[in-house]
């Protein structure tokens, strides 16, 4: 089923389904509903992750403020929170990608959530906007998260006013991204962090592993174990049906599908990518 906790996700239809692969050397290739616009939504962490090691220029901040091990709980758990005191888990489950958010410089709210914005529209090679209706409905109903946000401050592992953090999260989670634009800001990654149509260098190339490390370790909620085991690609999905995997030096397959299984995953998207990756033998492992 769509995701149901977020309203405006339950009514995205269902049987929409879309693939798109881009290259190092600019190609694209799409199949489907490619173009269609869905909420970036976790997708969004690695980028966000990205944007903060290019900002400090050190990949320690990530390690040091928040932690980059696999938690062995589900993404959204506020549970972990209290029972991983030290550190907010890892930047791409929900506590620490609210870290992450407040480690991105900013005189402001403004320019903090100008500068994500930016960075994913300078990795997709084109303007993106806020799904506003998804904003607004994750707004009304993220109290889980809000929960999160107020225990990271009790702990001292959020860096910046709880409710303003949250807030640009639930933003950034909103952004609207075509499959198309997905397999872009992937393949950005692939190419050592230089956009490949564009031939912008938005992240130095030293930051891509750290990023893809983060995002095959723990990338796929509580199946990041099984998706490594079975596809050996870096990979980063979305509650909204959004789902990217990066080749290294070679490509990003990117793929939208509302449905998820219980882990928060797209069925479609998982099947098609790992279909994709077998036929073009992208395995790391291999």
């Amino acid at each position: 089923t769509n995701a149901d906790y977020i309203p405006e996700l339950a009514k995205v239809p269902s049987e929409l389904f879309g693939v798109a692969v881009a290259t190092v050397d600019g190609r694209i290739f799409v199949a489907g509903d490619a173009d269609y616009m869905f909420s970036i939504q976790s997708v969004s962490k690695p980028f966000t992750a990205a944007l903060v090691l290019q900002e400090h220029g050190n990949s320690g901040v990530l390690v040091e403020k928040i932690g980059v091990e696999p938690t062995g709980m589900p993404f959204n758990s506020v549970l972990a929170v209290e029972l991983l005191e030290s550190r907010a888990a890892n930047p791409l489950v929900n506590a620490g990608a609210m870290a992450t958010v407040s480690l991105v410089p900013a005189r402001n709210e403004t320019e903090r959530f100008s500068k994500i914005k930016g960075c994913y529209e300078a990795l997709a090679g084109q303007k993106l906007s806020v799904i506003e209706e998804v904003y607004r409905s994750e707004s009304a109903t993220n109290q889980g998260n809000r929960a999160i946000a107020y225990l990271l401050g009790k702990h001292g592992r959020i860096y910046g006013d709880p409710d303003k953090v949250l807030d640009i999260y639930t933003r950034q989670c909103s952004i609207g991204v075509t499959a198309r634009q997905l397999a872009m800001m992937g393949a950005t990654l692939a190419n050592k962090g230089v956009n490949p149509i564009s031939g912008k260098r938005v992240l130095d190339a030293r930051h891509v592993p750290k990023i893809l490390a983060l995002m095959t370790m723990a990338g796929f909620y509580d199946e990041s174990g099984r998706w490594a085991y079975d596809v050996g690609l870096p990979a980063k999905t979305g509650v909204g049906g959004g789902i990217v995997a990066v080749a290294p030096g070679r490509m990003a397959v990117a793929a939208f599908s509302p449905r998820l299984n219980q882990a928060g995953n797209s069925i479609r998207a998982m099947r098609a990518i790992e279909y994709i990756s077998g036929r073009l033998g992208l395995n790391l492992f291999e």
